[in-house]
């Protein structure tokens, strides 16, 4: 599915055969909130869908908001809630503004976050990247685009979002020594199409940009369509996060020079495992610090191709 479709879809895909309000009869719901829609969360889909064959006594069903916004979100919580769901793991879009709203929920129902989390609310555990780690990671392949320094531009929907603050401040930690100066973040309000535009108009500005970084699925294959439209490839060195199609298109044509990858099918299958653990009064598997963080991988010239097979037949649904 790509990200066309994602945007085609309703907002509620169910994943189960059954017309929803005879399933929600029969079966408790368990819904898995994104923050945006991107390429990224269908990955995240087909954990769900396996957790969903190996539980079939439960509906799944993946949520993406029609507008990426917290105000959104909060409105498909309240609709979950009046549905008496049994669980919500949710990648909050801005969790400091969202406690209230993310504690009614826990409330109601098992609440797990993922992607990013909120730590200040009554969430049961957060499962997903360790994104100051990840930011490390990221700054070291910019380190290895630059080592021996130069002017950096950084590419993200929101800094309202706890991994995209994570995210920068393990960047800025990587970089600090280093003679990389980070010229400025560009935010996009997850808006494609202003997200390239911010890329656009960066190459434009700024003569001596030597790094372009996206910190968001969706912002490196703005950046990489940008800097080839702009014929900029051998000027302008890019590091990514994530595996959308297009990055690793760039990565292995050379224009990209890394990406740092999630396992956003690991989000979606974990989640949904571990709330029917809690559904059933088994925490035993939750850390005294309420994370399960799940490990990042570089993907570079050395191992795209293999990776982009991989990504293939998750995305059929192999």
């Amino acid at each position: 599915m790509n990200r066309r479709s994602l945007l085609a879809a309703p907002a509620a895909l169910a994943l189960a055969t059954l017309p929803r309000g005879l399933a929600a009869q029969e079966k408790p719901t368990l819904a898995f909130v994104v923050n945006v829609s991107a390429d990224f969360w269908t990955i995240a889909r087909r954990g769900i869908e396996k957790a969903n064959r190996e539980h079939p006594d439960y509906n799944m069903e993946m949520i993406v908001p029609g507008q990426a916004s917290a105000a959104e979100q909060r409105r498909i919580v309240d609709a979950l809630l009046a549905r008496k769901v049994a669980g919500i793991a949710i990648s909050a879009i801005n969790p400091g503004n969202s406690t209230d709203m993310l504690n009614r929920a826990a409330e109601q129902c098992v609440l797990f976050t993922t992607d990013s989390d909120a730590p200040k609310s009554n969430r049961v555990v957060y499962i997903g990247t360790d994104n100051v780690a990840a930011g490390r990671e990221a700054g070291k392949q910019m380190m290895r685009a630059l080592p021996n320094g130069g002017k950096a531009m950084l590419f993200v929907g929101t800094m309202d979002a706890d991994n995209a603050r994570e995210r920068v401040q393990g960047i800025r930690e990587a970089l600090q020594g280093s003679k990389i100066e980070i010229v400025d973040i560009r935010t996009d309000e997850s808006d494609i199409a202003r997200a390239k535009r911010n890329v656009e108009d960066t190459l434009a500005r700024y003569s001596d940009i030597n790094l372009l970084t996206g910190l968001w699925a969706y912002n490196t294959p703005q950046i990489y369509q940008a800097v080839k439209a702009a014929g900029a490839e051998s000027k302008v060195k890019i590091v990514g996060f994530d595996e959308d199609a297009l990055t690793l298109r760039g990565i292995a044509d050379g224009t990209i020079l890394s990406t740092v990858v999630q396992q956003p099918y690991e989000f979606g299958y974990q989640s949904m495992v571990g709330m029917i653990k809690v559904l059933k009064g088994d925490r035993g598997f939750i850390p005294e610090s309420k994370q399960i963080i799940i490990p990042t991988r570089i993907i570079d010239s050395s191992n795209v191709k293999e990776f982009q097979g991989h990504m293939r037949e998750l995305l059929r649904g192999a």
